[in-house]
C-alpha cells in the first residue's frame, strides 16, 4: 500500500495509477493505445509550486484537469476580501467541473504543494464521450461527486462531527486510489481546514487534541494516523450517511 499520494506515469499502453478516467475507458475495451488512435489530447502540465494558481475566478474555461500528484485547493473571495475554501482535490480527482455550465471558472484553484496535472481539452473529451459511453457516465459520476463534496458539511453538526467526517472522507478518497487509508499527510493548513469546515481555527486545533486524547488519531504536525477508523466513521455517520 502506497503511503504518499504520488502517481506513477504509466507508459504507452498503461494509464497513470491515479487516472480519473481509466476504469471507464477500460470497461469499454479502450486501452491507452487505442485512445491514442482516437487522437485524445491529454497534456501533462506542471509542476505548479506551492501557492501557484492553476486558474483564477473569471478565467475563460476550456479544460478540466485531473490531479496526478499533489493537492489543489479551490476557493472564492468575497467582496470584503475574505477567503472561503470550497474544496481540496487529491490525486485522481478532477478540477474545473463546476465551470462546465458557464464559459468561465467560478473559483480559484491553487497548489498546496508541488502539483502535476493531466489537462483535458473539454471540447475534445466531450466529443470522445459521445463515442465512449462509459466515459460519459464517468463524467456524470465525477460531477455528482463534486456536488456531493460541496454539500458534505451543510447542516447543524458539531465541530468534532465535522472534523471526523473530513478525516474519514480523506481516508476513503486516498484508499480509493491505492494509498494508505490510515496514514497520510495533511497538505492543507489548520486555517484552511477550519475555513472549509466553517469553523474557527481554535475549534479545529481543539478538535484534533480531543480526537488524539480519545485515541482516535495520532497527530505529528501535518502527519496524521487514524488509529480507530470505525469509531471515527461512527462519529461522522450523521454527515456521511452510511
Amino acid at each position: 500500500m502506497k503511503r504518499n499520494p504520488i502517481a506513477d506515469d504509466g507508459d504507452e499502453l498503461h494509464f497513470c495509477s491515479t487516472c480519473a478516467f481509466s476504469a471507464a475507458c477500460m470497461e469499454q475495451g479502450f486501452d491507452k493505445g487505442r485512445l491514442g488512435e482516437l487522437h485524445v489530447l491529454v497534456a501533462h502540465v506542471g509542476p505548479f509550486q506551492e501557492g501557484e494558481h492553476i486558474f483564477r475566478e473569471g478565467d475563460p474555461f476550456d479544460a478540466i484537469a485531473a490531479v496526478r500528484a499533489g493537492t489543489v485547493k479551490t476557493y472564492v473571495t468575497d467582496s470584503e476580501g475574505r477567503e472561503q475554501v470550497q474544496g481540496f482535490f487529491l490525486p485522481g480527482e478532477v478540477i474545473g467541473l463546476n465551470a462546465i455550465s458557464s464559459s468561465r471558472y467560478p473559483c480559484n484553484a491553487v497548489a498546496l504543494d508541488p502539483v502535476m496535472l493531466c489537462r483535458f481539452s473539454f471540447p475534445d473529451i466531450a466529443a470522445l464521450a459521445t463515442r465512449v459511453p462509459g466515459l460519459q457516465q464517468q463524467l456524470f459520476r465525477l460531477l455528482s461527486q463534486d456536488i456531493g463534496k460541496a454539500a458534505l458539511l451543510a447542516g447543524n453538526y458539531t465541530a468534532d462531527e465535522r472534523l471526523a467526517a473530513f478525516l474519514v472522507s480523506l481516508s476513503r478518497r486516498y484508499a480509493a486510489r491505492g494509498f494508505s487509508r490510515s496514514r497520510f499527510r495533511l497538505t492543507m493548513t489548520r486555517t484552511d481546514i477550519a475555513n472549509y469546515l466553517r469553523l474557527a481555527s481554535e475549534s479545529v486545533s481543539r478538535g484534533f487534541s480531543r480526537l488524539q486524547d480519545l485515541g482516535l488519531v495520532a497527530v505529528d504536525r501535518r502527519e496524521i494516523e487514524l488509529r480507530d477508523l470505525p469509531r471515527l466513521e461512527s462519529m461522522a455517520s450523521s454527515i456521511l450517511r452510511d
